[in-house]
């Protein structure tokens, strides 16, 4: 499973999420869906933009962690 430290980044770099709306130029609606971990894709222009914003790499924002098999 894909984990979004979206949230995690925005507090290090305390930015609001209309602030980072604004910077990457997409709705707070979009952005509070991918911070949430509900969305099911991520252009990699967005991705770019977000990580341009908050002066980071995309693996400080994605992380992969296995499933557990039950």
């Amino acid at each position: 499973m894909i984990v979004v430290n979206l949230d995690v980044m925005m507090a290090r770099r305390k930015i609001s999420l209309g602030e980072l709306a604004e910077r990457v130029g997409i709705t707070q609606a979009n952005l509070s869906i991918l911070k949430t971990g509900k969305a099911k894709a991520i252009r990699f222009s967005t991705l770019e933009a977000i990580c341009a914003a908050l002066e980071c790499q995309p693996a400080d924002i994605l992380e992969y962690v296995p499933e557990r098999e039950e």
